[in-house]
């Protein structure tokens, strides 16, 4: 396709977790008429240091989480259990689970976020990151364990983290009334990579950059810019067809998504310390969030 769309993002990114309803909406408004592609970041890296005192990084990690809360509204955890240690595991099985097409991928990549954001309990190790993706609908958990242990997926991974690390110039200094406007970050090498999230579109036409947590009118223009008409108006789904396509909604994506009254019949209300997350029946039959025994794979 001549448009490709480029999302620099960690499954386990609380601005990343923020964006999702922009997000979601961009995707679905160009759906079928781009490549949209997601580069894994690692925002926890498995070698970095770790903390002097657990107890204390995670308290401190809590209160900004519930800050960045404050601007995205989004779901998080009433207790987190602890800062998430690596964020290989999540992003090997995010990255794995492309292979089984997009909406298996979409629906394991929201599982791995919601694993620290409404359970509080992150997905960085392969045990929790496949348990997290247990009972998605249509995914074969042999061979996702398969294939996110593969080489394959390994130096796809690593090739993503190398991506992320070439930043395109203009993100180097970014100014912006967001308060997250996405320069790009330092990395202990001296280099920099992408802060997250970042959206980049390319065309035959040139390349647009959209760093860090902006309005969907932002990321939208970025796409108008390089090739005119190409977005199209997308009508708001009604709830009960919002929920059986994306089958796990936030407060701030039912706004964005939805028209009519909410919440439909059938909705699943899980409580959060940000609000509510919605699941559809299916969804919250083998949701981790539901059920004592739903997060454990069979």
């Amino acid at each position: 396709m001549p448009i490709e769309v480029v999302e620099y993002t960690d499954p386990l990114c609380p601005w990343a977790w923020g964006a999702e309803p922009v997000f979601r909406r961009l995707r679905a408004t160009l759906e079928g008429r781009v490549r949209w592609r997601r580069v894994y970041c690692i925002l926890f890296g498995h070698d970095d240091d770790p903390p002097a005192d657990p107890a204390a990084e995670t308290a401190w990690y809590s209160r900004y989480v519930e800050d960045i809360g404050r601007h995205t509204h989004a779901p998080r955890a009433f207790r987190l259990s602890r800062v998430a240690a690596s964020s290989w595991p999540s992003s090997l099985v995010a990255k794995a689970a492309e292979a089984q097409g997009p909406v298996v991928a979409d629906r394991v990549l929201r599982r791995l976020r919601e694993s620290v954001f409404v359970l509080g309990d992150p997905a960085d190790s392969p045990a929790l990151a496949l348990s997290a993706a247990w009972g998605v609908p249509g995914l074969d958990l042999d061979r996702l364990a398969a294939d996110a242990a593969s080489d394959a997926v390994l130096e796809r991974v690593r090739a993503d983290h190398r991506e992320a690390r070439r930043p395109v110039p203009h993100v180097l200094s970014v100014r912006g009334e967001s308060p997250h406007p996405g320069a790009a970050k330092e990395t202990p090498d001296g280099g920099h990579r992408y802060a997250l999230p970042t959206l980049l579109v390319r065309s035959p036409a040139g390349i647009r950059v959209v760093p860090g947590w902006r309005p969907y009118e932002e990321y939208a223009s970025a796409v108008e810019e390089l090739e005119p008409g190409l977005l199209r108006v997308r009508a708001a789904l009604a709830p009960a067809a919002a929920l059986d396509r994306y089958r796990s909604l936030t407060e701030p994506e039912r706004r964005l998504l939805t028209t009519g009254p909410w919440p439909p019949a059938e909705a699943v209300r899980v409580d959060t310390a940000g609000g509510p997350l919605w699941l559809h029946p299916e969804e919250a039959a083998t949701h981790p969030a539901i059920g004592p025994g739903a997060s454990i794979a069979p």
